[in-house]
């Protein structure tokens, strides 16, 4: 089974993975803030779903 490399992939795919990258800890740290404020299940899941993106990027799942 091969691993997954970024670079092989073509330049557009490439820079759309690296903006979603640097996008992702503003947007936690936001989610955060707003489900310490005002926790409804909706911000709690989307929370949820952010730091597992976020944990995906850093062990470079992605």
């Amino acid at each position: 089974m091969s691993r997954y490399y970024r670079y092989k992939l073509p330049s557009w795919c490439r820079k759309c993975i690296i903006v979603c990258e640097r996008v992702t800890l503003p947007l936690l740290i936001f989610q955060l803030i707003r489900t310490l404020l005002f926790p409804t299940s909706l911000d709690v899941f989307l929370l949820g779903i952010f730091v597992g993106i976020f944990i995906a990027f850093y062990l470079e799942w992605i």
